[in-house]
């Protein structure tokens, strides 16, 4: 199993970017949000036709089975 850091890599990508726009103080969350667009956009790439996570579908699918649980 691999194990993400999100956050670290958005972390990477925003300081990158902070960096590259001349180090302007006080754009940090615009870096974050722009950086979490690119991370996010890439991991989807890496992972496209990839299922990683369990479908919610199927595990509501169990539950409503026995509604005690």
């Amino acid at each position: 199993m691999v194990t993400l850091d999100l956050s670290g890599e958005i972390s990477k990508v925003a300081y990158e970017l902070y960096e590259k726009s001349g180090r302007i103080e006080g754009h940090d969350f615009d870096n974050w949000l722009e950086a979490e667009k690119i991370v996010m956009t890439q991991y989807a790439g890496k992972n496209a036709g990839r299922e990683t996570v369990p479908r919610k579908k199927s595990l509501l699918r169990k539950s409503t089975k026995n509604p005690k649980l």
